[in-house]
């Protein structure tokens, strides 16, 4: 309650100050205490020191190289010189920032825990608070750190061992509370918050997305309300509304922001017949931060059919609106539009498209609700619908400077092809939906710097960028947005007018976010060097020629006057390089019934049509442990790599496993015979 008491009253005093006192209370000032910066999410920092005029002078401070890591999301925490970060599976690091010394780094260890909930190598990052680091790892545990040893005070279960969710997502804390969410809405699983006692591990309370069963309702007029919205035996067929990324904490109304994700299965007739607007999928949820109870929501895709979701980061601020200060929250979530709400209330301000959008015409701002184009719910024909399922804008955070009243969101242009029926090659079927990534006109398949207007919902400026899948930015008092891309370069430049600064070579693609701190007085900034994640969901016409553990992945701090060197490491490289046995034989009806499960159980990690492009695992035609039917056993079913991450995928049978071999026999085989 202390720390409650002090929080608003300093922010109570920034804002009873006209004019600059605004931005005092926005982001980080000498610390990066939470993974947007501060409890608003804003990936702003407060620090001038480095500017458009003196970003040339950056340089490398320090660098740390992390064997055995993958793909690297999380943005890193910095508290009084110590950065603190969360790995592909959620081993915790505590690093010196000036010399790049691990101090201390802590594995959760899920394989040996609960070896059935390995997934997708991602984690997106820590949370801290008085004196205690907190990870979310990937079977739903959280854990609690001591920040100076790494010792474990407290270990939680937030996933109960029946649920389909996994956890990939930073936690927040908030007033001695620490509340994470969880993934899994693709497989149907049920969305739902939980919050413990930061200090003990207590479970304090838990809100559900959307409804369960008609016994689980009873006597929750919540989920009565939204039962109403929902047809058929969704509890048993899949609901979804996951709460993997975007929480935000309202320290000025004790609230808590929830942003949720897209409907499991996407088929609207099969997990929802009929009608209904299946709440709260696709939506943001105000939550009182103490009791967890329902205050409002608003969402962005009622019935949501096409993998849309409300997951980015949501930016708490004060905008003038008709000449009057309006507490708002900001979102660009992954339908394309940017939306301004009145946090108070819920109301919709305004919402206008951020680039490409072709599944609405717009957003009714006296209804709230989307006009939708015809034909986009794919009931009888294909439909062709941008943003593509990974959206405009995703996890990767937007930043808000209120000196320049500018929101920097890192875009991407693509589309997807949705219909019913048999995937042909090329396609992904998931749930009785077929779908493929489109590509339909110059721009389309690449990223963007935008800097937004928030109050006149349109761009300043942008920056085209030939990689999609990109960073998250960072924006400073002083004047500028960092930038991390795929291409492996990290930018500087000027927030005004969008000129690039600085840039750096990182030698590795960047999808995490950006930092900015002070130690001894001097300002830094930090990020990773990971990249991985969904880049095998584009793979199909994307790759950078990242090889999966080829290049090193690193923690990389710079400041004015940096001069440490950074090793070389190797060269983007497109080639493939197969392996093969001629004497292994292949029937090509294996082949193709092995294509199909190829795609829905491994195109996640090793890529669309056997291409890994970087992403978290490797490129099976190049994999001497899929050059045998046995020794592919061993590992998809066996489970002998699962320390390394690799699943025990043991509902596969025998049959199926054989037809997976013979598909990448078949792949490695047409990529030598294409080989000059």
């Amino acid at each position: 309650m202390h720390n409650k008491l002090l929080t608003r009253l300093a922010l109570a005093a920034a804002l009873s100050t006209p004019g600059a006192a605004l931005h005092a209370a926005t982001g980080a000032a000498d610390n990066w205490l939470a993974p947007g910066g501060g409890a608003d999410e804003s990936s702003y920092s407060q620090l001038a020191q480095i500017t458009p005029k003196n970003a040339g002078q950056l340089g490398l401070v320090s660098y740390l190289d992390l064997p055995g890591e993958v793909s690297l999301e999380a943005t890193p925490l910095a508290v009084d010189g110590v950065l603190y970060f969360s790995g592909s599976y959620a081993a915790v690091y505590a690093v010196e920032a000036l010399s790049g010394k691990l101090l201390w780094r802590y594995d959760p260890e899920v394989w040996k825990h609960n070896p059935h909930k390995m997934g997708m190598a991602v984690n997106r990052g820590v949370a801290y608070e008085d004196g205690r680091v907190f990870v979310a790892s990937i079977d739903g545990r959280v854990h609690a750190l001591d920040a100076k040893s790494g010792d474990v005070l407290w270990i939680a279960e937030s996933i109960d061992p029946d649920m389909r969710n996994n956890s990939t997502g930073a936690p927040r804390t908030f007033d001695g509370k620490v509340i994470i969410g969880n993934g899994g809405a693709d497989f149907g699983a049920r969305g739902f918050v939980t919050a413990f006692d930061a200090a003990t591990g207590k479970r304090l309370w838990r809100f559900f997305t959307v409804p369960g069963s008609p016994e689980q309702n009873k006597g929750d007029p919540v989920m009565e309300r939204a039962a109403k919205t929902w047809s058929g035996e969704y509890w048993k067929t899949g609901s979804g509304g996951t709460v993997w990324n975007g929480i935000t904490f309202d320290p000025e109304l004790n609230r808590l922001y929830i942003g949720t994700g897209n409907g499991g299965p996407y088929d609207v007739s099969k997990r929802s017949p009929g009608d209904g607007d299946n709440l709260y999928l696709a939506s943001i949820v105000a939550l009182d931060a103490d009791t967890g109870e329902y205050i409002w929501h608003y969402q962005a895709n009622p019935r949501e059919a096409w993998d849309y979701k409300c997951t980015a980061n949501m930016i708490a601020t004060t905008l003038e609106i008709d000449g009057k200060p309006r507490k708002v929250l900001m979102q660009a979530p992954t339908n394309g539009f940017f939306y301004v709400l009145d946090r108070e209330t819920g109301e919709l301000i305004s919402a206008e498209k951020i680039g490409k959008v072709t599944w609405a015409e717009r957003i009714d701002l006296e209804t709230g609700r989307p006009v939708e184009n015809p034909g986009i719910r794919y009931d009888t024909d294909q439909a062709v619908i941008f943003p593509a399922t990974t959206g405009a804008h995703n996890f990767q955070a937007m930043s808000w400077n209120p000196q320049t009243g500018l929101v920097y969101i890192p875009y991407m242009q693509m589309g997807t092809l949705f219909r019913r029926g048999k995937a042909e090659p090329g396609e992904f079927e998931f749930g009785g939906i077929v779908m493929k990534n489109v590509l339909e006109e110059p721009g389309d398949g690449k990223g963007k710097l935008i800097a937004w207007d928030p109050l006149q919902q349109a761009p300043r400026w942008s920056v085209p960028q030939e990689t999609i899948w990109n960073g998250g930015t960072l924006a400073t008092a002083g004047g500028l947005v960092f930038w991390g891309t795929g291409d492996g370069y990290f930018s500087a430049f000027d927030a005004s007018n969008g000129e690039r600064v600085w840039r750096y070579y990182a030698g590795l693609g960047i999808i995490g976010g950006v930092s900015s701190y002070t130690v001894d007085g001097k300002q830094y900034v930090s990020v990773l060097t990971g990249y991985g994640g969904s880049a095998s969901v584009l793979s199909d016409f994307m790759d950078v020629g990242w090889r999966y553990g080829l290049q090193p992945r690193r923690l990389l701090t710079f400041a004015l006057g940096g001069d440490t060197a950074l090793p070389p490491s190797p060269p983007p490289d497109l080639g493939v390089y197969p392996v093969d046995d001629p004497e292994v034989t292949v029937d090509p009806a294996d082949a193709e019934a092995g294509r199909f499960f190829y795609t829905i159980r491994c195109s996640a990690c090793h890529g669309q049509n056997l291409n890994a492009a970087g992403g978290p695992a490797p490129d099976l035609r190049e994999s001497r442990l899929a050059l045998y039917e046995d020794s592919l056993w061993s590992v998809v079913h066996d489970g002998i790599l699962l320390p390394r991450g690799m699943p025990r995928l043991a509902d596969l049978s025998r049959e199926q496993v054989r037809q997976i071999h013979a598909f990448i026999r078949t792949g490695a085989r047409e990529a030598l015979a294409a080989q000059p």
